[in-house]
């Protein structure tokens, strides 16, 4: 069974689009995976599809959209939604999202980062290493984690804190 995942942010233009595809190119037989925002910036930070691109994760059909399309009569219900802003994560999701398990997973916005290219470039490196960290210890949990909503939640709630150095476990 796909679970169906949805990547939240206030922009999505940059952290949870990495979020979205890097999922996607991992496990998309696993999870369907989408991605929105409540204040959407219209477009994709050129510097989170460059970093994509870098890792040769696809781009195409991405982009930046409201968190509207998916509280739409008829949209399909989530498994979980993942925050991965701090603005985001104090902001009520729809209603209509269904019976769904809650997450976040802030880190820090590398579109914010102020510089020269590579200043940025960097920036938008390490939040991908934080996501795919984090996109790790979800997919180190086991299938029937999905079987138990309140030790998922907490398997989640830790994934949130997962940094690139370490171990993708989340276990207790």
């Amino acid at each position: 069974m796909k679970r169906r995942v949805l990547f939240l942010c206030t922009g999505n233009s940059a952290r949870s689009v990495l979020a979205e595809a890097t999922l996607r190119a991992w496990a998309g037989h696993r999870f369907e995976v989408f991605s929105a925002g409540s204040q959407p910036a219209g477009t994709i930070n050129p510097y989170a599809l460059g970093q994509l691109a870098a890792e040769g994760i696809a781009t195409v059909g991405l982009r930046s959209k409201s968190w509207d399309e998916f509280a739409t009569p008829g949209a399909a219900s989530m498994d979980l939604v993942v925050t991965v802003c701090d603005s985001a994560a104090a902001e009520t999701c729809p209603v209509v999202f269904g019976d769904f398990l809650r997450a976040h997973w802030g880190l820090p916005d590398p579109a914010a980062v102020e510089g020269d290219d590579e200043d940025k470039r960097e920036a938008f490196r390490q939040a991908h290493r934080i996501v795919k960290a984090r996109l790790q210890a979800l997919l180190a949990l086991p299938a029937e984690a999905w079987d138990d909503s309140a030790a998922l939640k907490d398997s989640l709630d830790r994934i949130g804190f997962v940094q690139p150095e370490d171990d993708a476990s989340v276990d207790g």
